[in-house]
C-alpha cells in the first residue's frame, strides 16, 4: 500500500489532509521496518507537532516506551524564524556552518544563543512534565519523529544526542512524514535509517505546505498526550 502511495505522490502535489493522517501512513510504513511486538521499541516526538504524530506511531507499533525529546533552533539574528542551527539541554549541537560564514554570525552571538536555548529547553521541559526525563537507550530501537524537516536541524541535533548518550540504542530511526530530498541527505548520515513518506525533489518551501491542515500544536495539547500516555 505504502509503495503505491509513494508512486502516485511523486507524481503529484500530495498534501497530508493533518498531522493524524500523516502519522497513520508513517506508521503504516514503519511497521515494515520494525516488529510491532518487539518490546524495546521507544518512541520519542519533537515539540509540538511531531509529539502528535510520535503519539499515534507509538500506539500503533504498540510500543512500551514514548516520549518527547526537546531540541531548540539556534536562530539567524535577523530572521528568527530561520534555522542556522540547533542545540540540545546537554550542549550538544549542529550548526550549519556554511550559513553562518555566509551570514557573519559571530561566535560570541552563538554562544548568547546557545544559553538562550538551552534555557528555553528547561522551561519546556519543566512546562511539559513534573520530573526530569532519565533516558535509557540501551538496547533500544529508537524512533526519532517530527511532523516535517526543512533544514533539518532540531532532527539532526537530537538525534545526535540520542547516538551520543552514555546508553546508546541499538538503532536509531528517524521518521517523518515529509521532507526535501537535500536535508533527506543530511538526515540518512545522522541515523541507521531514515523513513519518510514524502520527499520533493523541487518546490519545497516548508514544511506547511505539505499539510491541509497544519494548525500550530499547543502547550496544553503535548501535556495532555503526556498526561494520557503516563495514565495509560
Amino acid at each position: 500500500m505504502v509503495d503505491i502511495f509513494k508512486r502516485l505522490t511523486g507524481k503529484l502535489q500530495f498534501r497530508f489532509k493533518d498531522r493524524v493522517s500523516a502519522a497513520k501512513i508513517l506508521a503504516e510504513s514503519l511497521k515494515d521496518v520494525v516488529r510491532k511486538d518487539d518490546e524495546n521499541i521507544v518512541v520519542l516526538g519533537i515539540p509540538r507537532g511531531g509529539v502528535v504524530i510520535a503519539n499515534i506511531i507509538a500506539k500503533k507499533l504498540s510500543a512500551r516506551y514514548f516520549d518527547i525529546i526537546i531540541p531548540r533552533k539556534l536562530t539567524d539574528p535577523d530572521n528568527k524564524e530561520h534555522a542556522i542551527g540547533a542545540v540540545m539541554e546537554d550542549g550538544t549541537t549542529y550548526i550549519d556552518q556554511d550559513l553562518v560564514q555566509l551570514l557573519a554570525i559571530n561566535q560570541e552571538y552563538l554562544e548568547k544563543e546557545k544559553k538562550y536555548q538551552i534555557e528555553e529547553i528547561r522551561r519546556r521541559s519543566s512546562l511539559y512534565r513534573n520530573l526530569p526525563q532519565q533516558y535509557d537507550f540501551q538496547d533500544k530501537i529508537v524512533i526519532l519523529v517530527d511532523d516535517g524537516a526543512a533544514t533539518g536541524a532540531t532532527v539532526i541535533v537530537a538525534a545526535r544526542s540520542i547516538r551520543n548518550h552514555v546508553k546508546k540504542p541499538k538503532s536509531l530511526i528517524i521518521a517523518l512524514p515529509v521532507t526535501s530530498k537535500e536535508t533527506a541527505i543530511l538526515l540518512e548520515r545522522e541515523s541507521d535509517r531514515l523513513e519518510v513518506v514524502l520527499k520533493p525533489s523541487t518546490g519545497f518551501r516548508s514544511v506547511g505546505q505539505y499539510y491541509q491542515d497544519f494548525t500550530q500544536v499547543t502547550d496544553d495539547q503535548v501535556i495532555q498526550i503526556i498526561n494520557d500516555k503516563t495514565m495509560s
